[in-house]
């Protein structure tokens, strides 16, 4: 547990295993997500079912969920996945799937999702965790 406030320039990502260990219905929530052409196919996978995933910017290879796997690598890609009229904190989740959860800090969510930084700061700095939206430690 780190003690140093975030700031403007701190990264963030989703943290999926705070994620599985908070959320009983993370899953569920993903789920959801998926665009129309997945959610057929994808609507009897199973929880935990684990493929490997290889980063394309690193050549590493993880296991990964696979529901999660499609979500970051098709699903969250698409245009209507972040609006406008997207919620905050579902809005940063999403940008968060949408860019394969890079860590991003809130200078550069809110370039994406043209909402003040300080807001940003402010929403996903607090003692409360949204989606599992928390600092990268290095």
């Amino acid at each position: 547990m780190s003690f140093v406030k975030p700031s403007l320039q701190t990264r963030f990502h989703i943290d999926f295993d705070w994620w599985r260990q908070n959320e009983n219905d993370w899953h569920v929530h993903l789920a959801g997500l998926l665009c129309a052409e997945h959610k057929s196919t994808f609507a009897d996978l199973k929880s935990g079912s684990v493929i490997d995933f290889v980063d394309p910017e690193t050549a590493e290879v993880r296991p990964m969920d696979g529901l999660q796997q499609i979500l970051l690598s098709h699903c969250a890609r698409q245009p209507e996945f972040v609006t406008g009229q997207t919620q905050l904190v579902e809005g940063i989740f999403r940008t968060f799937l949408a860019n394969g959860n890079s860590p991003l800090n809130p200078s550069e969510l809110a370039e994406r999702l043209g909402r003040p930084a300080n807001t940003i700061l402010i929403t996903i700095s607090g003692p409360r965790v949204y989606k599992g939206i928390r600092p990268v430690h290095d």
